[in-house]
């Protein structure tokens, strides 16, 4: 599968990126991990803290994948309201993973200062505004819900958002304690420190076949056999051709990032900036000056009809962008497109599979991905070192059912 097309921007913040051997010897080694991004990265990391062995491949160069088009937003608040998780799986579960996401983002804080990579963690907050002025009720009663379980939010009306911003919006919800990261520069040293920890990682060697056993797996590679008691797939959105029941929707998605354009803040606190309408349209900045807009999310995935597409979409991003903030010279410098999954209840799918004994998956699908990538692999690294995390059976792969909107207790 054809990832990305275009030209991303992250690769171009790191002068030196890490390079790792094929694989060229066979193995053996107590958890194998498929997949060098994000969730594969913070995987690797936690499981070389707690001394597992542990091997790491990818048929790519490390963190050349859906990683390098990461737009690096992290937040608590998902693509699907904390109202919306609610009515689907009741009160105690959709409390439960918004608050699992917000500890993730807390864990992402401390892992990247431990990092020599600078991955350019920052605390930001967000403004989530309606779109439309038919969605302020369901901000409004967005806001009553996060307020009722204590997360951080304040509501915004039409005069609030003009005081601090150059256009108007009929309200909005601003969310405080979110962040953005460099995404590619997070993974680089995410890998580099486990290296040091005695992950062995391996680039350009591709799982060709695998052989599950009682007791193992068996992965032939391109460059040698690897024996595991246990792996981990996380292969992003490719994961989708390894399972047949996929469960989730890939779309492409447009990305530009402009010139660095003034120095001082274009907008209150430089905020991360995302909307109502679906698809929709999140904007942030960097520390170099530069604005990234994406969204425009479309069916279109295959690599050529992406690349035509590319031409268009961020002609359309620029444009909105120069609508929301006037008289700013902002040109384009870098555009992309990429592939993106979000699943159909909007829950990540992370755990074991009925079909892959002695596996598990990491499916961190959605707009808050690295948020959810961190909270599965502190899930998998503690099922995996002997501490059994329910939590799981709520993100389980073959969930089939949706409790009511009158469900109160947890399914965990």
């Amino acid at each position: 599968m054809e990832l990305i097309s275009g030209n991303t921007f992250w690769p171009s913040t790191l002068e030196q990126t890490l390079d790792f051997p094929p694989l060229a010897e066979d193995l053996t080694c107590d958890v194998l991990i498929v997949g060098g991004g994000m969730g594969g990265a913070l995987c690797a990391r936690l499981l070389g803290e707690r001394q597992v062995n542990t091997v790491v491949i990818d048929k790519r160069k490390l963190a050349h994948g859906s990683s390098s088009a990461n737009p690096g937003l992290l937040q608590y608040s998902n693509d699907k309201t904390l109202t919306s998780f609610i009515n689907t799986f009741g009160e105690a579960n959709a409390v439960l993973f918004y608050r699992m996401c917000k500890d993730a983002l807390d864990q992402l804080e401390k892992l990247a200062a431990t990092l020599d990579i600078n991955p350019s963690f920052t605390r930001r907050s967000s403004l989530y505004y309606a779109s439309t002025l038919a969605d302020v009720p369901m901000l409004q009663k967005e806001f009553e819900q996060l307020t009722r379980f204590g997360f951080p939010v304040e509501y915004w009306d039409e005069q609030q958002v003009a005081a601090r911003f150059p256009f108007r919006k009929p309200a909005a919800l601003y969310t405080h304690e979110d962040a953005e990261v460099n995404p590619f520069c997070f993974v680089q040293g995410l890998l580099q420190t486990a290296s040091r920890l005695g992950v062995s990682l391996y680039e350009h060697t591709e799982a060709k076949h695998f052989e599950f056993g009682e007791q193992e797996v068996v992965c032939h590679t391109s460059g040698g056999t690897i024996r595991a008691k246990k792996v981990i797939f996380a292969t992003g959105y490719e994961t989708q051709e390894i399972k047949t029941d996929r469960g989730a929707v890939l779309e492409s998605s447009y990305a530009i990032v402009t010139n660095p354009v003034v120095d001082t803040p274009l907008w209150h606190e430089q905020c991360l900036i995302w909307e109502t309408a679906r698809p929709y349209l999140y904007i942030r900045s960097t520390q170099e000056g530069r604005i990234i807009i994406g969204g425009f999310d479309e069916p279109v995935l295959d690599s050529k009809q992406r690349e035509i597409r590319l031409l268009h979409q961020q002609k359309k991003l620029l444009q909105a962008l120069q609508e929301l903030f006037p008289n700013v010279p902002f040109k384009i410098d870098y555009a992309w497109a990429a592939i993106f999954g979000s699943t159909h209840d909007g829950l990540p799918y992370i755990g074991p599979h009925p079909r892959f004994p002695n596996c598990y998956f990491l499916e961190g699908y959605g707009g808050n991905g690295s948020v959810t990538n961190m909270m599965a692999a502190q899930l998998l690294a503690d099922e995996l070192t002997g501490t059994h995390r329910p939590e799981l059976e709520l993100y389980s792969l073959t969930r089939t059912t949706k409790p009511s909107p009158e469900t109160t207790e947890p399914l965990v």
